[in-house]
C-alpha cells in the first residue's frame, strides 16, 4: 500500500503530536510518606519539628521544560514536640484559624529533569504564606524510579521580613529565618 504525501505527513505529525503527549508527566504527591521539616535557632538551643503535606500535584514534560501545580502543607499541623509553643506558633504567628494552607505553585525549573535515576535542578514559583505571595527558587534534588519520584530541597523563610510575628520575648530570642526541609514522595505516570 502506497501513502500519499498527505496520508504520510498526517501520520508523521500524529507520532510527533503523541511523542510530545507521552513526555508530560504528573508527580501525584503521597501525603503520608511526605513531610516538610523546619528548624529554627533560638536562645541556646534549635527548635526543629515537622508540618504535613496535605496534598500536591504536580505537571512537567521535559522535553519543553515546564512546570506547574501545587504543594499543599497544612498550616495547623506544625509540631515541635511541645504543645505550648505549637500553640502560640498556629495562633500568633501562623494564624492557622484565617489561613489554613501554606502553598508553593512551581511556575518554571532550570537544569535537565532525567526520565530515570537522579537529577538536580532548579525550581521557582510562588510560595504563600498568610495568604501573601512570595517569589521562590529552590534547589532539589530529584529521583525517578519505576513509577515513584521523591523530590528533596532545602531554602531559608525570611519569615519575620514577610510580616509573620516575631516570637521572640524576653530573654528568649529566636532568629528571624527559618530553614526548611521539603522531602516529598509519590507516584510519576504519564499525563492523561
Amino acid at each position: 500500500m502506497k501513502l500519499s504525501a498527505k496520508s504520510l505527513f498526517l501520520v508523521l505529525l500524529l507520532s510527533l503530536a503523541q511523542a510530545g503527549f507521552a513526555q508530560r508527566q504528573t508527580f501525584t504527591v503521597n501525603s503520608g510518606a511526605s513531610q516538610v521539616a523546619f528548624t529554627l535557632a533560638a536562645t541556646g538551643h534549635s527548635v526543629q519539628g515537622t508540618f504535613r503535606v496535605q496534598s500536591g500535584t504536580i505537571n512537567f514534560d521535559p522535553s519543553a521544560q515546564t512546570i506547574s501545580g501545587s504543594i499543599v502543607v497544612a498550616a495547623a499541623s506544625g509540631n515541635s514536640g511541645d504543645s505550648g509553643r505549637d500553640k502560640k506558633m498556629n495562633h500568633q504567628v501562623l494564624n492557622t484559624g484565617k489561613f489554613s494552607e501554606i502553598t508553593f505553585a512551581p511556575s518554571s525549573y532550570t537544569g535537565k529533569l532525567a526520565s530515570t535515576g537522579d537529577s538536580t535542578i532548579q525550581v521557582s514559583g510562588i510560595f504563600t504564606l498568610l495568604g501573601v505571595q512570595h517569589d521562590l527558587t529552590l534547589p532539589m534534588q530529584i529521583h525517578i524510579d519505576k513509577g515513584t519520584l521523591t523530590a528533596k530541597g532545602q531554602f531559608t523563610v525570611p519569615y519575620v521580613k514577610w510580616g509573620l510575628k516575631d516570637p521572640s520575648f524576653f530573654v528568649l530570642k529566636v532568629a528571624k529565618d527559618v530553614d526548611i526541609n521539603l522531602n516529598l514522595t509519590g507516584t510519576v505516570a504519564a499525563a492523561s
